[in-house]
């Protein structure tokens, strides 16, 4: 038996990007049922498990539902404790959850100047004082779990922690926003890694153009990825 996954637009969901890449990661049986954004019926009707209203949304095999990208890896990680969903180092472990809680969290800047789009990129974007504030945490808070963990990864190996921030690097390549050297190498890290490229090439195939429409940005489009080291 496995899992469904109810997701969005994959190209430009950053929440049903976390979910979708640690099931794919870990190799976790799962099916995909994508839905639309911004069309009629919304989104808490298309899914149909309510009091659902946003994705993703993870369907156990029994049949329970759990909302939110957190509650999902949590979940799943209690589900297949012999997989390395979180670090075993407990020293690890707690640096991985405190920084995905963070950025499930934080970043407001980041996420709303900046919507998560797979498809395209941009160049000439400007960066106001709270999105700078952004990214100079984003270079702290990285810098740091790198350090204490040796890398590659956050937290040594891949974790539920880099499934929250492949949105991120998704973004930082994507706007072209000016990083230091070891948030553009670590953005570089993702855009490098298999899973995140069979998540980004289903961006490309599935779904409306909707940087076309609703996700439109006044910026001139470069090649994808537009990364700018400051």
């Amino acid at each position: 038996m496995s899992y469904t996954l109810h997701i969005a637009d994959p190209g430009y969901s950053s929440w049903s990007m976390r979910a979708g890449l640690i099931l794919s990661r870990f190799d976790i049986p799962h099916n995909l049922t994508v839905h639309r954004m911004y069309i009629d019926p919304p989104l808490p009707a298309q899914i149909g498990l309510p009091p659902a209203r946003t994705v993703p949304v993870l369907v156990t095999p029994e049949g329970t539902a759990i909302r939110d990208s957190l509650a999902i890896a949590e979940e799943l990680a209690s589900r297949h404790p012999d997989l390395p969903l979180w670090p075993s180092d407990p020293a690890m472990r707690a640096l991985a959850r405190s920084i995905a809680a963070e950025m499930h969290a934080s970043f407001g800047a980041l996420r709303n100047r900046c919507p998560m789009c797979l498809r395209v990129a941009y160049g000439d974007v400007p960066v106001p004082d709270d999105l700078a504030a952004d990214l100079d945490r984003l270079e702290l808070v990285w810098s740091d779990a790198l350090e204490r963990s040796g890398g590659p990864w956050l937290a040594g190996e891949w974790s539920i922690a880099d499934s929250f921030f492949a949105p991120v690097a998704a973004r930082i390549a994507g706007y072209g926003l000016p990083v230091g050297r070891t948030s553009a190498a670590y953005a570089t890290l993702h855009l490098q890694d298999d899973t995140f490229n069979a998540w980004r090439s289903m961006g490309l195939r599935k779904g409306p153009d909707l940087h076309e429409t609703v996700y439109r940005q006044p910026y001139p489009r470069v090649g994808w990825p537009n990364l700018c080291i400051r």
